[in-house]
């Protein structure tokens, strides 16, 4: 299988990028799941009602997704690993902490999430909780959250590119 950067994702509407994050987890075969698999599933599998707005979509100036999909294999393969073109958002709550790493007056090179981990396992959650920048209850999720994107995107990702700007 091979692996694609993370700003791949980008490239993806976020329609699809949802779908395929859906069609991975539906899947679950314990297999990393590739392009080729999200294209079958979509053309065999898809419920009824998405497949009758997939159908519309055909006769409207926007892409459909198989279109859309269809692309991206052209550009990188069907076997490409489908979880690079789902495009994830840090929480409020990991977002203010990945600030506060990136803020830091004593870092010279741009946060990777294993660096988001550290500071987080060396306590900034709670001096946050301290600080009133998170609530008491905030900063349980923020461990478990940076360990689910480091072990999908990797540890050396660079944690700005999960900033959720809402």
């Amino acid at each position: 299988m091979i692996r694609n950067p993370i700003d791949i994702a980008t490239r993806v509407s976020t329609e699809l990028s949802g779908i395929i994050e859906t069609i991975i987890n539906q899947l679950d075969t314990g297999e990393p799941v590739t392009l080729a698999a999200v294209r079958s599933f979509i053309k065999h599998d898809l419920p009824a009602e998405m497949n009758e707005t997939e159908q519309l979509h055909h006769f409207d100036v926007d892409e459909s997704l198989t279109d859309e999909l269809d692309e991206l294999i052209d550009q990188f393969g069907e076997s490409a690993a489908a979880m690079d073109f789902v495009y994830a958002f840090a929480s409020e709550q990991l977002t203010r902490v990945i600030e506060e790493v990136m803020n830091d007056e004593n870092r010279e090179i741009p946060p990777t999430l294993q660096d988001v981990q550290e500071a987080i396992l060396n306590g900034l959650g709670a001096s946050l909780v301290g600080e009133g920048v998170l609530e008491e209850d905030e900063d349980d999720v923020l461990l478990p959250e940076i360990e689910d994107l480091i072990d999908r995107f990797g540890p050396d990702a660079l944690a700005e590119e999960f900033l959720r700007y809402e």
